[in-house]
């Protein structure tokens, strides 16, 4: 029967017994600064880096190597990198075909370069047609090695519809097919959301006999995850078992972090109960995921148990993620966690900013001085400089206190440690000033400096508005942006003079 794939928003239809290389081209209040996107043009990297991905057979070794065989490795180097240059120089305007009909041939080295090289140029049509050509002056080339390599480098591109294409081509030369050629299209369809393409590939290894293994059920529940169909997740698992093929401990890890992702903590804890009675291991990803979603949700208790068994396995737990565990602490009242989490934590990360903020908020959100001057003294015999978050910190908890003499030593010690202002700075004052400090000395300072007329910043911690809330004068600037013309909002370039005229 002949098995007809019909790749979805393509005109492409591909087909066993007749095939074409020659298809359609369906080719808070201020944002963060955006840092640009690298250019897609890394033609230079790639040449620095051609060895790293297309190395030329390896020598043999010395005592069987011998002077001819060196002197041949060399100038095969040599006409590599003269021919990558050649694709750079010329770039859009270069014809690889053109070059290999010039040339005559490449070898396999230089052949999978050019492959590279286009990929990473965006030229991914000129790929299948150099394909075609190169494989035809050597008919040896038409092997099941060459075009699984060539199928695996398109999928892993996210170059289906051109996996697709060499897949059936693959198949009308009779070659060898393999259940882990067919995974790489299944799993590509897939993530593309064509899971009728991907069914009908599947049902075509049953009728090969080539029996669908866990990884090809793994990578449909990864997709069926990425595009939160977590019922067809339910009923692949279901499939898989009436196929014979046994779920394994990386579908159990992978059906877990699926379920977390989607926030379905029933669906979550119902198959890690499954995977505790089959006494089955949970990968680090999956503890990251549990934690994640615990600490979503603001369960402790299990966020505890799982953040201890992540902090003794090989996880790496990022920044966001501590601050999500030491939010779920601040809004339990729990402020001597933050203590442990900064001592439990330092060991495995370093004493980062992130840790030296969790040290002094512990004790600055209990209203401890002892607790802040220890910190700090502990960070000045490490010769750890201060920024925006130290300094924001101990005078929030300082205005709290109402100790007017200790906040007015900061603003003056702020500034002689190089720590400018932030928006968080300005509403500390501003706060003060509304239940009776005198602040104009500070100000007159800042004017003075120019600190004034700068673009407003925030480079406080986000912990730091957690613990402490944002004061009348954010919210009151609050208030007043947003009832502000989009235009005029977008379009202004705020300065700290700005939020205290309008406030």
């Amino acid at each position: 029967m002949e098995t007809v794939v019909k790749l979805q928003h393509s005109n492409c239809n591909i087909s066993s017994n007749q095939w074409s290389f020659k298809h359609n081209n369906t080719l808070f209040l201020f944002p963060k600064t955006q840092t640009p996107k690298p250019s897609t043009k890394t033609t230079t990297l790639f040449l620095c880096h051609a060895h790293h991905y297309f190395s030329p057979t390896p020598p043999l070794p010395p005592h069987k190597a011998t002077s001819p065989t060196k002197h041949t490795t060399h100038h095969d180097n040599n006409k590599l990198r003269a021919l990558l240059e050649t694709l750079m120089e010329k770039e859009n305007d270069c014809c690889p075909l053109q070059l290999l009909r010039d040339d005559g041939d490449w070898t396999t080295d230089h052949f999978w370069a050019v492959i590279r090289f286009l990929i990473h140029d965006s030229r991914p049509m000129e790929i299948l047609q150099l394909f075609d050509v190169w494989r035809n002056i050597e008919k040896s080339r038409i092997d099941e090695i060459n075009y699984c390599k060539m199928i695996g480098l398109l999928v892993e591109e996210d170059l289906i519809e051109e996996a697709v294409v060499c897949f059936q081509d693959m198949k009308s030369h009779d070659l060898g097919m393999s259940v882990e050629i067919y995974n790489s299209i299944v799993h590509g369809l897939s993530r593309n959301g064509k899971f009728d393409d991907a069914m009908l590939l599947i049902n075509e290894m049953k009728e090969m006999n080539l029996a669908p293994d866990a990884d090809t059920y793994d990578g449909l529940i990864e997709a069926y995850g990425k595009y939160k169909m977590y019922d067809e997740m339910g009923m692949c698992l279901k499939k898989m078992r009436l196929n014979g093929c046994s779920p394994d401990h990386i579908t159990y890890n992978l059906l877990i972090r699926e379920f977390a992702r989607g926030g379905l903590l029933n669906r979550m804890e119902r198959v890690y109960q499954s995977m505790v009675s089959k006494r089955m291991d949970l990968q680090a990803p999956t503890l990251i995921a549990m934690l994640e979603v615990y600490a979503k949700f603001g369960i402790l208790e299990k966020m505890e148990v799982f953040y201890r068994r992540a902090l003794n396995s090989r996880a790496i737990l990022k920044d966001d993620l501590i601050r999500k565990v030491a939010e779920v602490y601040i809004e339990n009242y729990k402020f001597s966690s933050l203590e442990n989490l900064g001592i439990d934590l330092s060991p495995k990360y370093g004493q980062t900013d992130l840790i030296w903020c969790l040290h002094l908020l512990s004790h600055a959100a209990l209203l401890s001085r002892r607790g802040m001057d220890s910190i700090v003294l502990e960070m000045e015999d490490k010769g750890v400089p201060w920024n925006a978050t130290v300094v924001n910190i101990i005078m929030l908890a300082y205005l709290k206190m109402k100790d007017f003499t200790r906040l007015r030593i900061l603003f003056s010690r702020s500034l002689t440690r190089g720590v400018d202002p932030d928006i968080i700075t300005v509403g500390i004052l501003f706060d003060a000033t509304k239940i009776g400090y005198d602040g104009s000395a500070t100000l007159d300072i800042w004017r003075k400096h120019g600190f004034l007329y700068k673009a407003v910043e925030m480079n406080t911690d986000s912990l730091v508005i957690t613990t402490f809330g944002k004061g009348d004068f954010l919210r009151n600037f609050e208030a007043v942006y947003s009832s502000l013309e989009p235009e005029v909002r977008e379009n202004k370039t705020w300065t700290y003079q700005d939020l205290i005229d309008s406030v």
